[in-house]
């Protein structure tokens, strides 16, 4: 593939992508290869972080806690077409660009407060 398809390629996965903050609850749907088919994963839970300055070099880090209680972070390139789409289900109200705190307190996840 030429550079240039693959520049138009990324540019239009990142045009489908919603405005994403920390706080956001949202479901990623991700391309999961099994032998030679694939199925979409969903993953449910709030953006933490949010890193990197190109389009190119954008990730998220979404966190949820488990039915065990276990918590789980996954990191998320924005620019992978292996991304099929991102939904946001709640945008509630946080004063802090990194939410590295809710790492220890798996109970303020559910507190946090809507717009």
């Amino acid at each position: 593939m030429t550079e240039e398809k693959s520049k138009k390629k990324n540019k239009d996965i990142i045009e489908n992508i919603p405005d994403l903050k920390p706080g956001n609850v949202v479901q990623v749907y991700q391309k999961i290869a099994q032998g030679d088919k694939f199925r979409i994963q969903m993953f449910e839970g709030v953006v933490i972080a949010k890193k990197g300055k190109t389009e190119n070099d954008r990730t998220i880090t979404v966190r949820k806690v488990s039915e065990g209680g276990y918590g789980v972070e996954r990191i998320f390139p924005l620019a992978s077409p292996l991304i099929s789409k991102i939904t946001v289900l709640k945008k509630p109200k946080v004063r802090r660009a990194k939410l590295y705190y809710l790492r220890h307190s798996p109970r303020e996840l559910k507190e946090l407060k809507e717009k």
